[in-house]
């Protein structure tokens, strides 16, 4: 299974669950390390800072260097950067997102804007909800970082940033552009970056809705493990297959 240069992998559910590591997705980056190949982690989760993951993969014995690390918070960050130039931005989200605007010297206020983002916010109140439904009603753009409904946490499946854009989406009734997965961007910054072919590239994740079908719409190989939201049985049941299917991740090193 090294017939690829970049192994794109989640995190939430397909690394750890929660603060709890998957033992047999650490034995496989270390594998695929011991062979000179440096995977990349890829997630919507948008409320951690790229330091703040670099640590917290350090902690479950990964090293990785931190440009091999993809929030779906740095590619807001990046978008808004080539799209919304200079316009005054409203934020719901957490630390990650907005380290990743000041990362891109992005200004954001607390007033009515002309572009609202929203990312996972454990602190999310009915006052920053209405603030980005009048500003949308006004005319922002209105961009979300990812579409989870859920994400696997140590307690189980919490409701994730897709959620609580759905309450804004039905209140204003304006669709939000989403820039993380299942929507290829992060890969695609990964291979404009580092200068892949996408048949050097393959997506590994736990969710269909979201990694698989990354994958997919990127063009690239995917593979499913079985390890966070969806089993194998409901994949199988989807128009789109993913490249493989692996109970575990250990299953590539044998």
């Amino acid at each position: 299974m090294l017939s690829y240069k970049a192994y794109c992998l989640d995190l939430d559910g397909t690394v750890y669950k929660g603060s709890e590591p998957i033992p047999e997705a650490i034995k496989f980056v270390h594998y695929l390390q011991r062979n000179g190949i440096e995977p990349f982690f890829v997630t919507n989760n948008s409320s951690m800072t790229q330091l703040q993951l670099q640590e917290k993969l350090q902690k479950m014995d990964i090293q990785v260097e931190a440009d091999h690390i993809m929030s779906s918070a740095i590619a807001c960050a990046n978008y808004i950067e080539s799209t919304h130039s200079g316009k005054s931005v409203f934020v719901i989200g957490s630390n990650g997102l907005k380290d990743a605007l000041d990362g891109k010297n992005i200004l954001y206020t607390d007033e009515v804007a002309e572009v609202v983002v929203m990312g996972i916010d454990l602190q999310i109140n009915y006052d920053k909800l209405a603030t980005a439904c009048l500003s949308i009603r006004a005319g922002a753009a209105f961009i979300s970082t990812n579409k989870d409904h859920v994400f696997p946490s140590e307690r189980g499946l919490v409701p994730g940033n897709g959620a609580f854009t759905k309450l804004v989406e039905h209140s204003t009734g304006v669709e939000p552009l989403f820039v993380g997965k299942p929507e290829p961007f992060m890969l695609e910054l990964i291979q404009q970056k580092f200068g892949f072919k996408k048949e050097e590239m393959i997506m590994i994740g736990d969710n269909y809705q979201t990694d698989i079908l990354t994958g997919i719409r990127m063009g690239i190989h995917t593979a499913h493990v079985n390890s966070g939201v969806n089993r194998t049985e409901e994949v199988q049941q989807e128009d789109a297959q993913p490249t493989y299917y692996l109970e575990s991740l250990e299953e590539w090193i044998k």
